[in-house]
């Protein structure tokens, strides 16, 4: 009996589970303390009065309880029959368990054939904000649950803004899905919506049917009204059909199929629009995407990632859950690997979809890597780097390449408490083989053969101190590097992988001014840097400040036109932990050559609960690809009271005196139903027929969106922070 009334709880359990409300609008109901030491099908009946006739009858009046293993009666009378086998309780009844609590005018439950009848009822679910009515409850061990004119909403008593009233739903053994009889919507009193029969799932188990829709509005697309349908295929393999209509664009049909086996499992997205009616062009639009990854064998594992689009304007025009307008490519990738202990193996084919007319990035068909660690006597450790690639570019006189790089290297690591060293040799041993290098300075056959060597130590020293007055822990980190690596002219080879890298305070001791390994600059130079941290009681960190810089002992050679003195840039950064309530951030390198700042960033942020945050964002990069960053932002979301909440979003490029992107929401909330209005606006990003992206086209875009919580909406304040270009996010560091 319980299990069967159990699913109809479950059922209204599910539709209200994301009612998550700012404020509780009204109070969960107390947990029920149930006997343990009765056992199933056991029933205690305590009474202030009983009589009992003949063994056959038992009346029990005043303050009656009739406890179970897994619930509770209360009523004023109960009446039980032996020859009848039946139980009546009547006058001010509550029937309590841990998924609901019913109070009605009677109960009569048929012990022999497990049927139990509730007339007259109201009910609350146990923790949720969701509660209802229904004339009679019927449970029948074969035919299962019935509810006859029943009601649900998840709003106070009242207050029943929104309701849902039906003539019946019934719940049969051994079926996921519930049924349910006309159903009338109600928006106050009016009746909305009509439906005389729709099914639901009573289970958590996937069921095919309708998701909700999304709808938007933008200046791209128009008028978007997007009906995802679920197919749940198999156990383990499912799919997403989503016709998606768009004013301004046309019909497009968005696909979304997932598949998992014991090792493996993948997803297959098939974007298609056949005619875009805002364009000239009768050719049809798409975006295609495959993702994979699996295991097989012994520590063997498998990946691919394969992006494709009709046309460089796709994602700008119609969107994608996968990427962002201001991506410029995408992955085409397929790699086996190996791992143990001591030994990890890589083989990958990497390729791009390049976008618009963005330099052409190098394919690496295929790349093999494979890394080896063992331990030596006295501490020492081996490790041997290698890597076997070859390089192809999809034009016509692009530069090709094979390159091997083995390199073997030496190690003693130290480490305790209060300190680390660290001393290590390498040999850098590099070949290259290169083509089509006609008209071009580079050689055919390249050998490149380095050495370097390592030392590296840190020191730990703490002492306590005081900070505004309380105590707290003050440590001092000094940490000092030499790094020596010899010089090769490698003029002669292309740059295939290769490009500058940016050093912030962790980037001082990477001992490289470059990705790839097409060049490896000669080094002989001294790094110095200093942390000093403040912990409080709980040994959290309040305040951390770290600054270091990089001494050239001797010119370099192959990076000469990056460093012209005889230090590198001063980095520094300080995060400081200002009361509970307030964090900044801030990290700058400033050139030894200038005296002036080369990149920064600064952060203010203000955090007093999960839906109050005010954020200040500045950051500056002198040059970037020709180009000088400065651009200030403020991020804030803020409720105005209980009911109101406010969001808003405002970027300004300070250099070219223009905003870039401004965001704004508003909302309403109440106990049970919300409105969200938004509107925005960005730069579209959007390719010309020659490839060049557009930095003066926007974008404007405004939504309306109506929530009722317990029908799949929930409390979405916060949510609308992470929409928009930019997103909120903790303060960011320049990379």
């Amino acid at each position: 009996m319980q299990t069967k009334l159990s699913s109809f709880w479950y059922f209204l359990a599910l539709i209200s589970a994301n009612s998550l409300a700012q404020e509780l609008c009204f109070a969960p109901i107390a947990p029920i303390e149930l006997d343990s030491a009765l056992t199933t099908g056991q029933i205690r009946v305590t009474a202030q009065h009983a009589m009992i006739q003949q063994d056959t009858l038992a009346e029990f009046d005043g303050k009656v309880e009739i406890d179970s293993q897994d619930s509770k009666i209360t009523a004023n009378e109960a009446r039980v029959n032996r020859n009848t086998q039946s139980l009546k309780a009547s006058g001010q009844v509550t029937y309590h368990d841990k998924f609901i609590k019913v109070s009605s005018e009677s109960v009569d439950l048929n012990t022999s054939t497990n049927e139990l009848l509730i007339t007259d009822t109201t009910y609350q679910l146990a923790a949720m904000n969701g509660r209802g009515q229904a004339k009679t409850i019927e449970l029948n061990q074969n035919s299962g649950v019935a509810l006859n004119d029943v009601s649900f909403t998840t709003c106070p008593e009242g207050h029943e803004d929104w309701r849902i009233q039906a003539s019946s739903i019934t719940l049969s053994p051994d079926q996921s899905w519930g049924e349910v009889s006309h159903a009338r919507f109600y928006i106050q009193d009016v009746p909305v919506l009509y439906l005389p029969y729709f099914a639901f799932p009573v289970t958590d188990a996937r069921q095919s049917g309708l998701l909700y829709p999304m709808i938007s509005s933008s200046t791209a697309t128009g008028l978007s009204y997007e009906q995802p349908y679920y197919w749940n295929i198999a156990e383990n393999m499912d799919a997403t059909i989503s016709p998606r209509l768009m004013s301004e664009r046309g019909v497009q049909l968005k696909t979304e199929f997932r598949y998992l086996t014991v090792q493996h499992s993948g997803q297959v997205d098939l974007e298609y629009l056949p005619t875009d009616i805002a364009t000239d062009s009768e050719d049809a639009r798409y975006f295609y995407r495959f993702v994979h990854q699996g295991t097989f064998l012994d520590n063997w594992q498998v990946s691919a990632e394969y992006n494709g689009l009709s046309d460089s304007n796709y994602i700008v025009d119609l969107g994608s859950d996968y990427y962002s307008r201001a991506d410029t490519h995408l992955y085409q990738t397929l790699g086996v690997s190996y791992y143990n202990d001591q030994l990890d193996f890589s083989l990958q084919f990497r390729d791009f979809e390049i976008l618009g007319e963005h330099a052409n990035s190098y394919r690496a068909l295929p790349e093999m890597k494979l890394n080896y660690e063992s331990e030596l006597a006295y501490g020492f450790e081996f490790g041997l780097a290698s890597e076997l690639a070859y390089f192809d570019n999809n034009t016509e006189f692009g530069p090709q390449a094979t390159r091997l790089h083995i390199a073997p290297s030496i190690r003693y690591p130290y480490q305790t408490q209060w300190g680390e060293f660290l001393a290590e040799t390498s040999l850098l041993q590099t070949y290259y083989r290169q083509d089509n290098i006609e008209n071009t300075s580079l050689a055919k056959n390249v050998s490149r053969t380095l050495g370097q060597a390592r030392l590296y130590g840190a020191l730990a020293f703490e002492r306590q101190a005081n900070w505004f007055q309380k105590d707290a822990v003050q440590t001092l980190e000094p940490k000092i590097q030499y790094l020596y690596t010899s010089y090769q002219r490698q003029t002669d080879i292309g740059l295939y992988d290769t490009t500058r890298l940016f050093s912030d305070f962790d980037g001082l001791f990477r001992g490289q001014k470059f990705t790839g390994l097409d060049r490896i600059s000669d080094k002989n130079q001294l790094t110095v840097g200093l942390t000093t941290r403040l912990l409080d009681d709980n040994n959290r960190e309040k305040f951390a400040l770290s600054f270091g810089q990089i001494f050239y002992l001797q010119d370099i050679q192959v990076a000469a036109a990056l460093e012209q003195n005889d230090r590198s840039a001063l980095a520094a950064e300080i995060d400081w932990q200002i009361g509970s309530k307030w964090y900044a951030h801030t990290e700058a390198q400033i050139s030894s050559v200038t005296d002036k700042v080369e990149r920064s960033s600064l952060s203010l942020e203000y955090t007093s609960s999960k839906d109050r945050v005010a954020q200040i964002n500045h950051r500056y990069v002198r040059e970037l690809s020709g180009e000088e960053i400065n651009q200030v932002g403020i991020t804030t979301s803020w409720p105005i009271n209980h009911q109101w909440h406010w969001v808003g979003r405002w970027y300004q490029d300070v250099k070219s005196h223009r905003t870039v992107e401004t965001y704004a929401g508003l909302q309403y909330e109440s106990c049970c139903w919300a409105i969200r209005l938004v509107a925005q606006r960005h730069l579209s990003n959007r390719y010309d027929l020659n490839g060049s992206q557009s930095t003066n086209e926007f974008e404007s875009g405004i939504a309306l969106q109506f929530i009722l919580k317990g029908m799949g909406g929930k409390s979405a304040g916060r949510d609308m922070l992470t929409d928009g270009l930019f997103g909120y996010r903790r303060p960011y560091l320049l990379n």
